[in-house]
């Protein structure tokens, strides 16, 4: 078994890669070519967090595997993520397993670059302004594969604690060409912003619909069971897009609030959910109508990003030589 920990994997990913490979997925996904089963958790209430399996097989990469992600809220987001994950990869021939992965690194990139894919079929071509909701890992991630797909020019940093608002967006200026700055607050980095990233573990909407300028395309990826990110408003106004309708919509801990809350208190049904990633990737739904519409991509993960980006890491990690070989039996 092929053994990788998360500098390693980190060195792997390339982001580029990783958007085109997510693309192929999702289409997969969406056309009925992948195996990926609703996410399963055991709870851990006193301290607002879980573990959740999420096993996916996609044959046009030739992976199956599983994901064991644990979401402990209370953890810092930096020193130790709020997310922290293995991923396990089997033979599709013979179910042997044969390669052991930090999932934690992948859950970051694969999360970051499926909103930029999501970006690069919704968002308005010349976007420069983008947003980061947040100051964690996601935030990073974001904000870093969001300048693959747009010629992003300014980011405005805005989180809860103004002091990691600062660090990150030096931490950013630092590798990123576009001018980055931290803002005051939520609503002050949504003023003009052509994109918007929320990742955050927000109980009250971090995007509102006064906050918004027309034509924005929003990301959110945050997950909190007490909570949302995005108000009724924005939602119910905008052209909504997901990976899964089934997982999207799905009970808890699979779906999510911002879209089950407005179905739930009948402002909007369940059809107001307009595609999936993979249908707007075949043409079989289309996408932004217009300049002026706001587009939302609501995001819950599923294992079929966690397989593509598995089988990236995998495969480039066997033409370099790169882990360690170990053998269970």
């Amino acid at each position: 078994m092929l053994v990788l920990g998360r500098s390693q994997v980190e060195s792997l990913l390339d982001v580029d890669a990783l958007i085109d490979a997510l693309a192929a997925a999702m289409a997969d996904f969406s056309a009925g070519r992948a195996s990926v089963p609703d996410r399963v958790a055991a709870l851990v209430p006193e301290r607002d967090g879980f573990l959740a399996a999420m096993p996916g097989y996609l044959p046009s990469a030739g992976v199956l595997m599983t994901k064991l992600v644990s979401l402990f809220p209370h953890n810092d987001g930096v020193r130790l993520p709020t997310h922290q994950a293995l991923i396990v990869a089997f033979d599709p021939d013979t179910g042997e397993p044969t390669a052991l992965l930090d999932g934690t690194a992948i859950t970051a990139a694969r999360t970051g670059a499926c909103s930029a894919l999501s970006a690069r079929l919704l968002a308005r071509e010349g976007a420069t302004v983008l947003a980061v909701l947040g100051t964690g890992v996601q935030a990073r991630s974001h904000a870093r594969a969001i300048c693959r797909v747009r010629p992003i020019r300014q980011i405005r940093v805005a989180g809860r604690d103004p002091a990691k608002a600062a660090a990150l967006a030096e931490e950013l200026s630092a590798v990123l060409e576009a001018e980055v700055r931290a803002v005051a607050g939520y609503a002050e980095a949504l003023d003009g912003a052509d994109i918007a990233a929320a990742t955050t573990h927000a109980v009250e909407p971090v995007i509102r619909r006064p906050w918004l300028t027309p034509g924005v395309h929003i990301t959110s990826v945050g997950f909190n069971p007490a909570g949302r990110e995005v108000d009724d408003a924005t939602v119910a106004e905008a052209l909504v897009c997901v990976e899964s309708r089934q997982a999207a919509l799905a009970p808890l801990p699979a779906g999510s609030n911002d879209l089950l809350a407005p179905i739930r208190d009948g402002l909007i049904t369940a059809d107001h959910v307009h595609a999936e990633l993979g249908e707007l990737i075949a043409g079989s739904k289309p996408g932004r109508a217009s300049p002026e519409q706001i587009t939302l991509y609501k995001s819950v993960g599923t294992a079929v990003q966690d397989a593509a980006a598995t089988a990236l890491v995998v495969a480039a990690a066997r033409e370099r030589s790169i882990g360690e070989q170990i053998t269970l039996r």
